[in-house]
């Protein structure tokens, strides 16, 4: 059990002295590595479960956990639970950040009741833990029915809001209704006791969806219904409230959410033909967390912490560039929102820099890009361990790739790579029988700053390898050991049926906007792009609807970016394929081929758009409603860089945005 993390199991390191990134109190060198084991989150228990549907009944609450190194206090995070398992792991409940994880059958219905419990032990509202701008265009409870989801208008700059706070759940990369895919509109606060007289409870959307589907929802919650009717694969949960989503989901709440079964569930050993044998298992419902298993998600993030081991997040614009005003009204520049953030330690499953003891055999982990801003290129230090990638976001690729045999441009030292944006997620199977009786490290080449691909070294500089540039290590133990699994290169992965020829073509823009007389960038901003007049038009949130495809409809969306780093764009409701990029103009893609890359073959939903190109995607509209799709970099997609779309024609009576 957790208690455990304080006993035999932990070893201690010297604290290493190194600069300082900048970041809260607590510099990166005064927190011990690689002390803490890797925490594998089990199954979510049921609320209820049949044959033909799983039910949940998933509070998120505020809790204490321990993220530092013991020498550290523990910190305050934010998390989801199961209702009827309350309390934290330690006191042997289920809320836990990250959170449990979801197991969801094929084509079987997972019925989730997501609670917004975020209220003290008087039912009183917890103000968030980090700095909220309300100057963005955001859910606004502050303006009461008439003036929520908007951008408030100020006299003068304002200081962060501390009322209560709204959250709404998207299962990232889910085939699933618009009532049920987190619209950003939908929030809602907690049933506290004390919500301030005029606040608006809910979203523009909440009401709209709960009065459309007669749903039923009361206050402080919503019931949503997931299909998992698509490909078996690997998607995750997390707040995606409008305006607040970095923040909310910086403070704790997300999961992994993995659709098992079908037939894209069907591997076989190509050398005989029979069934093959992938490492596992993965953690189960009542699992401990710390114990062996040979399937493990995992999800890599940036934070930063303060001496008392508090979450840092800046509480100015000054921190990314010293801009210090003048701010809004008096330009367009928000006072607390920053275009990018880039923490200075790396928390994997929720501890910083942690240690895994394996066995030297393969395991199959289901890695995550959980972090707010930063790309991230991972090494295997260790030249000799093999990585095959096997999954993306939208299930297994049509064949295995040996990341071996594709290294990141600049990277020394022979170790396997994978390049991750925001929110992507690759599926690998990773053979350490090389490396038995070793410890080596998982690093990070990518950088401390806006990515925009290149040579590492050339383009950018790495990450500091003293804190960012490393993220967990591997004790692999002597050997060697039996190994039932299939080799990688004897996998036969379920065929992939590509999507029909494209009907329409979609012509969109990534731009940003910066205030001219001190080159502050203030907004990111998706929109359109006119073929023939070869200018693109930048558009708001609460702009008409652009994107408006028919039911059933295939579409190529053409998206140019104008701005100078790269975006991870995410579009809801599909999975997609990847088609190709090239140059603004004509010529290649920085990417190194203007095709897709190896791990971008299979279905995806979430695709790296690269500064001054072109990226196509193709994709199968079938769901009716309201969706969005946005930059993954979420201080950009809370300030504009994202847009909602509708499947179908626009019902008169939906709200405006």
């Amino acid at each position: 059990m957790l208690s455990l993390y304080f006993g035999s199991r932990l070893q201690f390191a010297t604290p290493q002295v190194i600069a300082q990134i900048p970041g809260g109190t607590l510099a990166p060198g005064d927190v011990s590595k690689f002390t803490l084991p890797l925490v594998k989150p089990p199954a979510m228990p049921f609320a209820k479960s049949n044959k033909n549907k799983d039910m949940y009944d998933i509070a998120v609450r505020q809790f204490s956990q321990r993220i530092l190194s013991p020498e550290h206090p523990e910190t305050t995070v934010w998390s989801y639970g199961s209702v009827k398992h309350p309390g934290t792991v330690l006191q042997g409940g289920t809320f836990n950040y990250p959170a449990f994880t979801i197991e969801a059958d094929w084509k079987k219905t997972a019925q989730v009741i997501w609670r917004n419990q975020l209220v003290d032990a008087s039912g009183n509202y917890l103000p968030h833990l980090l700095p909220v701008d309300p100057t963005l265009h955001w859910a606004n409870p502050p303006g009461g029915l008439a003036g929520r989801d908007a951008r408030p208008v100020f006299g003068t700059a304002p200081g962060p809001y501390t009322g209560p706070v709204p959250i709404v759940t998207h299962v990232h990369g889910a085939h699933t209704t618009e009532d049920a895919d987190g619209y950003p509109e939908a929030w809602y606060l907690p049933n506290a006791n004390n919500i301030p007289a005029g606040f608006a409870r809910i979203g523009t959307f909440w009401d709209y969806f709960n009065t459309k589907y007669n749903h039923g929802w009361e206050y402080g919650d919503a019931a949503f219904k997931y299909p998992n009717d698509q490909r078996a694969t690997t998607l995750w949960y997390h707040d995606h409230t409008l305006g607040m989503t970095r923040l909310n989901v910086y403070a704790g709440p997300a999961g992994f959410w993995l659709i098992r079964g079908g037939p894209d569930d069907v591997v076989l050993d190509s050398r005989d033909g029979s069934t093959a044998i992938l490492p596992g298992p993965a953690p189960g419902i009542g699992d401990d967390p710390l114990g062996e298993y040979g399937e493990i998600p995992i999800v890599v993030q940036d934070r930063s912490f303060n001496d008392d081991g508090s979450l840092f997040y800046p509480d100015t614009r000054e921190f990314f560039d010293e801009f210090g005003g003048p701010y809004i009204p008096d330009s367009p520049v928000s006072p607390i929102w920053n275009p990018e953030f880039f923490g200075n330690m790396m928390v994997v499953n929720g501890f910083t820099w942690p240690y895994l003891e394996v066995e030297p055999r393969r395991y199959r982990l289901r890695l995550l890009n959980g972090c707010n801003s930063r790309f991230l290129i991972l090494q295997f230090e260790h030249p000799g361990v093999e990585v095959w990638q096997i999954g993306a976001e939208g299930g297994f690729l049509p064949t295995p790739v040996r990341l071996n045999d594709h290294p990141y441009p600049g990277s020394t030292g022979g170790g396997a790579t994978v390049l991750m944006a925001l929110a992507e997620r690759a599926d690998l199977i990773v053979d350490f029988s090389a490396a038995a009786g070793t410890s080596f490290r998982l690093l990070n080449l990518g950088p401390d700053e806006p990515f925009g691909g290149g040579e590492i070294g050339v383009d950018f500089d790495p990450s500091d390898p003293d804190s960012t540039g490393q993220v967990m290590e591997f004790r692999v133990s002597g050997g060697p050991v039996a190994d039932p699994t299939t080799p990688p290169q004897y996998l036969q992965l379920p065929a992939i049926t590509p999507l029909p020829d494209a009907g329409n073509t979609q012509y969109v823009s990534l731009n940003e906007e910066a205030y001219e007389p001190a080159d502050a960038p203030f907004a990111a901003l998706l929109g359109r792009f006119d073929p023939g007049a070869g200018q693109p038009t930048p558009l708001l949130w609460m702009d008409p609807i652009t994107e408006n495809p028919n039911p059933g409809a295939t579409e190529e969306w053409e998206m140019r970016n104008f701005t100078e780093d790269a975006h991870p764009i995410h579009v809801h409701q599909v999975q997609f394929e990847v088609m190709g990029r090239e140059a603004i103009g004509g010529g290649p893609s920085v990417a190194g081929t203007n095709d897709p890359l190896p791990w971008e073959t299979g279905f995806k939903d979430t695709v790296i758009s690269y500064p001054g190109e072109i990226t196509r995607i193709k994709a199968k509209f079938d769901i009716p409603g309201f969706y969005v799709w946005h930059c993954h970099i979420v201080e950009h997609e809370d300030n504009e860089m994202m847009r909602p779309y509708h499947v179908g024609p626009i019902p008169p009576d939906a709200p405006a945005q």
